[in-house]
């Protein structure tokens, strides 16, 4: 305990903690390059997906993957599932002239609670 002492430290400034004993997980590097022709490094898991497209961390522009051989990895945009609006999902369940029906009548019953008339 006397190699670990206090005694003289400042506390705050520097960690008493070690990396003895530490096993860290194995991890690959992908490059990406960006449209000016730069490119930039980011570390991934070795079991992780590497996405085709990232953000530069410096410059904040888009950089496309870039395959062992130097080619550009091609964007696989065909996956990717197209999001169902509330509007989309509503007309599964109704045709527009019943939605434009119970309209109707959510909005004749909300001008007879204010008082006004129907016509108006």
């Amino acid at each position: 305990m006397a190699d670990r002492s206090l005694r003289g430290m400042r506390l705050g400034s520097q960690s008493l903690q070690s990396e003895e004993g530490v096993t860290f997980s194995p991890r690959k590097k992908s490059t990406y390059r960006q449209a000016d022709g730069s490119t930039f490094e980011v570390m991934f898991s070795s079991d992780a997906e590497v996405p085709t497209v990232w953000e530069s961390p410096k410059s904040g522009a888009e950089g496309r993957l870039v395959a062992e051989d130097g080619t550009l990895v091609e964007r696989d945009d065909a996956e990717q599932k197209v999001a169902r609006t509330h509007w989309d999902m509503l007309l599964e369940r109704r045709t527009r002239a019943e939605l434009e029906e119970l309209l109707e009548e959510r909005l004749s019953y909300l001008r007879s609670r204010r008082g006004e008339k129907i016509g108006a």
